[in-house]
């Protein structure tokens, strides 16, 4: 069985080692500890880089300063609550995505670098120059963020149930100085209105599209985050049919959708998108050769026409 990690006081380690000695020993700690981190060095470099206020390039030029009292508190405090599976972005307070850095809380999912194909996506379809796009079930706000600061004149709305990820979303727009997009509180598109004068070009979203029976529900950072950003009925795929079926009643004609999902799920969101009459559907795998985006053009004619 793995050891528990220890604590600060359990330790023979004082307040003179070194920082390559501390991230060596932070490394020995999560090597055993009872849920081993699949990235211990990289874990150790942020955590002890955010004690610090250095970048990484700082740890290694100046290896051998000596870490005060009460920085080497702070940092084996963080990984004591590392070893326990508490992901490093909360940890942190923030996360990385795209070129942002975003703030993250238990509130949202946590921006994960396989969704970043989404953002690729999304900016690969050629839109009008000052295109209309609507980000549902925005979370933190990364998908709207990322899209708004590579396309500044697009006219980019994010939307979100959730009271809590709607203000987080609005102060990483102040953060990121991307002030100009809106996040507002709803139930997905519902609310939201066709509007001749303003037509919607695209609507991206990153659903909750895990299955509750899934397992890997009781691993790693998931089990951090709210479970209704995560789950969804019908064996993942309630909430992209609800998205798809109103998006065809939103889009202009020659609008797009596109939604992240499972990495099983490619072919039964290419099948739903086809039936509710989209075309060119296209399903784009991630940087592990798993299915993860699939998108598809509102050709303005439903099953029933």
């Amino acid at each position: 069985m793995k050891a528990k990690p220890r604590s600060l006081l359990g330790t023979s380690i004082h307040s003179s080692y070194t920082r390559q000695q501390a991230l060596a020993r932070a490394k020995e700690e999560f090597a055993g500890a009872i849920e081993p981190t699949d990235s211990p060095r990289l874990d150790a470099e942020l955590l002890l880089c955010h004690v610090l206020s250095v970048t990484s390039a700082s740890l290694y030029t100046w290896p051998e300063k000596p870490l005060m009292p009460e920085q080497w508190q702070s940092f084996w405090h963080l990984v004591q609550e590392r070893c326990l599976g508490k992901p490093v972005a909360h940890l942190l307070g923030q996360q990385g995505f795209w070129s942002l850095v975003l703030q993250v809380d238990a509130s949202t999912l946590i921006p994960r670098p396989e969704t970043e194909l989404l953002v690729e996506v999304v900016l690969d379809l050629n839109l009008p120059v000052q295109a209309s796009v609507i980000d549902l079930g925005t979370g933190s706000g990364a998908i709207a963020l990322a899209l708004a600061s590579e396309q500044p004149q697009w006219h980019v709305v994010g939307v979100d149930q959730s009271a809590k990820a709607v203000s987080l979303a609005k102060i990483n727009a102040h953060n990121c100085n991307l002030e100009r997009v809106s996040f507002y509180q709803g139930d997905w598109a519902q609310g939201l209105v066709k509007d001749a004068n303003k037509p919607l070009h695209c609507l991206v979203s990153n659903p909750p599209y895990i299955d509750a029976e899934d397992p890997h529900l009781n691993q790693g950072d998931v089990r951090y985050e709210p479970l209704s950003a995560l789950v969804a009925d019908n064996q993942g795929m309630a909430d992209i049919d609800t998205i798809a079926k109103q998006a065809v009643h939103l889009l202009a004609v020659g609008g797009w959708l596109a939604f992240e999902h499972g990495y099983d799920q490619g072919l039964k969101v290419a099948k739903l998108l086809t039936y509710l009459g989209f075309n060119l559907v296209v399903t784009r795998k991630d940087h592990n050769g798993q299915d993860r985006v699939t998108f598809g053009r509102w050709s303005g004619k439903g099953p029933d026409k």
